[in-house]
């Protein structure tokens, strides 16, 4: 199982980057998962379904199952956020894993840049981004893609991944 990541600052286009690439790689045949890495509280369960109130009533876990899909939930309480390797071997094996988010691991990744959000390049001070994709003309030491070339991006990928 190959990784991969999309890093960038808030707003910098790293989601639909990421939509845009499962889509691209995913028509070439590769079987991709994902990773997205939240600094947030977040819930994908809602208040009144069923699932909600096990949680809600303490259940440290709670699975949920239909004919289409399965979602486990973990409550981690006091616990630790689990690191990236721990969550990586949660996955079924695949091809590819997309990260985006954990910009401060130490895979490869790819920054996401939109002049516009007025933040620095994250690339300059971090070798483990090996490219940068952006809506800026950019003169840096790695490739620079333009941030809406997907297939370029996907193929800058899958080279560096040896895919």
């Amino acid at each position: 199982m190959k990784i991969f990541g999309v890093v960038g600052w808030k707003n910098s286009g790293k989601t639909g980057l990421m939509e845009r690439l499962v889509a691209d790689l995913t028509a070439r045949g590769l079987k991709v998962s994902t990773i997205k890495h939240a600094h947030h509280a977040f819930d994908v369960d809602q208040p009144g379904r069923d699932s909600h109130r096990h949680r809600v009533a303490g259940a440290g876990q709670v699975l949920l199952a239909s004919r289409m899909r399965w979602a486990l939930m973990t409550e981690l309480g006091d616990a630790p956020e689990p690191p990236l390797s721990e969550l990586l071997g949660k996955l079924d094996p695949c091809d590819l894993v997309l990260i985006e988010g954990y910009k401060r691991d130490g895979h490869a990744k790819l920054e996401a840049h939109r002049a516009e959000t007025g933040q620095p390049l994250i690339a300059p001070d971090d070798p483990t981004v090996r490219a940068v994709a952006s809506d800026a003309p950019l003169s840096l030491d790695r490739p620079v893609f333009d941030l809406d070339d997907t297939r370029g991006i996907a193929d800058f990928i899958l080279a560096e991944l040896g895919l």
